[in-house]
């Protein structure tokens, strides 16, 4: 059985001993630092509506300014693909129900779909 070298027994020891210093470096990030997006799949006035609004009356103390924004249309599908769209920073929000999963697999799975029966359809 061969046993490490000196040197690799001296960097396996230092790192070993510095560990536990590191992880105290390690701060959490304020958050939130700036508004929320709250994102309603459906138009003003539904029961989305009527559930996000009070919802974000409720977190405004503990979230700070919450902002609701309905984006309406297609089945709910326009307002998931603008959360999909948005950067993964954590401050915007679906409230949604299962239809724009739902939706979006169903969509998914046609386009790939069509897709394959044109690029079959039409080689030579």
């Amino acid at each position: 059985m061969k046993l490490p070298h000196r040197r690799q027994l001296l960097h396996l020891a230092v790192g070993a001993a510095v560990l536990p210093g590191l992880s105290r470096l390690a701060w959490a990030q304020a958050y939130p630092t700036r508004p929320i997006r709250l994102v309603v799949p459906f138009p003003p006035g539904g029961a989305f509506d009527a559930i996000g609004r009070p919802w974000a009356e409720k977190m405004k103390p503990v979230l700070g300014t919450v902002v609701v924004e309905n984006i309406g249309g297609g089945g709910a599908s326009l307002g998931a693909a603008a959360v999909a769209r948005s950067r993964p920073d954590g401050y915007t929000i679906l409230l949604g129900g299962t239809l724009p999963h739902i939706n979006e697999a169903l969509l998914k799975t046609r386009r790939s779909t069509i897709r394959s029966r044109t690029s079959t359809r039409y080689q030579a």
